[in-house]
């Protein structure tokens, strides 16, 4: 791990996505949430300022609850970016392959969202990898993985035998 990233073991091991179909259960989910975990704020559809004032509500909360916060789909084409220290660095990486798990990571990501791991509401349709694709897919990586995709704390514990950092969700929080 370079300089630049947080060290792994200070990386949260659970997640929650946010999006526009989490309404008002977006204060819910971020209430779930134990200290210490993470969420990746996107929000896509909704427009740039609403999107900034949500950014600050959201910001307050996860301050206050000791939450990492990274915010997905900057416009310069890198990966979500986290300020840590004095660097603002690439962190995490959406990954679909093990091909771009390796592009990823020789990128500079610190962290790898892996998906789908499992059949998800948000892609309805899409192949799932299914526990044994994943696990062959992240072997031997040198980054932590938090695996993405119908994904809960039941299930996460299930895939710890194949190296899981943690796991990331929307509706498990909600």
């Amino acid at each position: 791990m370079s300089r630049r990233h947080p060290h792994p073991s200070a990386l949260p091991r659970r997640w929650l996505m946010t999006d526009e179909r989490l309404g008002d259960t977006l204060w819910t989910a971020i209430d779930a949430l134990p200290r210490g975990s993470g969420i990746i704020f996107r929000h896509y559809a909704t427009p740039p300022r609403a999107r900034r004032a949500l950014f600050e509500r959201v910001r307050r909360c996860a301050r206050r609850k000791r939450l990492m916060l990274v915010v997905a789909g900057l416009p310069v084409g890198r990966g979500p970016m986290l300020r840590h220290g004095r660097s603002r660095a690439a962190l995490t990486a959406p990954v679909h392959s093990r091909v771009e798990a390796i592009a990823a990571g020789r990128a500079g990501a610190a962290l790898l969202f892996v998906s789908p791991v499992y059949p998800t509401r948000s892609h309805p349709g899409a192949s799932a990898l299914g526990p044994a694709r994943f696990g062959l897919m992240i072997r031997g990586l040198k980054l932590p993985v938090i695996a993405l995709g119908g994904m809960d704390e039941r299930r996460w514990r299930a895939l710890n035998r194949l190296g899981v950092h943690g796991w990331a969700g929307i509706d498990a929080w909600a």
